[in-house]
């Protein structure tokens, strides 16, 4: 650890609600999330839920009025609390739809699942890319973390628009 760095205790519930081998492992998933994390929290827990495409559509219309299923939605922690609780909140990551891209845009599929995870724990966090000055933010720090991981820069040529 370097001398900068500030130890931090992450806490991920990992739910398979699907059939797909190509799921992540928890080491991976707490290596990404934590790069995600980096400094911004001491302590951190936060729930993941890889669904299919059927679950994924139901929860991207329920919650976003959106039709069909999606990469990852993210669900940050907003209740009122006496204290601060170090929950972040559930991301909800489409293993098919996670598939799909990373074929479309030529990328291996553990840089793409580690690119998922990251972006939506970067919502959790409290980053969005709604406007232009926050889409520019929010993609250099994605850029910047998944480079650290030792992936490919995630947004290139060949990837889809993130704000879709």
């Amino acid at each position: 650890m370097r001398t900068n760095e500030r130890p931090m205790n992450i806490s991920i519930d990992i739910q398979v609600a699907c059939s797909s081998e190509d799921a992540p492992d928890e080491d991976s998933m707490q290596r990404w999330v934590s790069a995600a994390v980096r400094n911004e929290r001491d302590a951190a827990e936060l729930s993941v839920r890889i669904v299919d495409e059927q679950e994924s559509a139901t929860l991207n219309h329920q919650y976003r009025g959106k039709s069909g299923p999606t990469n990852v939605l993210s669900f940050p922690f907003d209740a009122v609390v006496p204290e601060p609780l170090p929950i972040l909140g559930d991301l909800v990551i489409c293993a098919p739809v996670v598939m799909r891209e990373a074929l479309q845009q030529s990328k291996t599929l553990e840089a793409h699942w580690a690119h998922m995870t990251v972006h939506g724990v970067l919502h959790l966090l409290g980053y969005d890319h709604v406007g232009d000055n926050d889409a520019e933010v929010m993609e250099a720090l994605e850029t910047d973390i998944i480079l650290g991981l030792g992936f490919p820069a995630p947004y290139t040529e060949n990837t889809l628009d993130p704000k879709v």
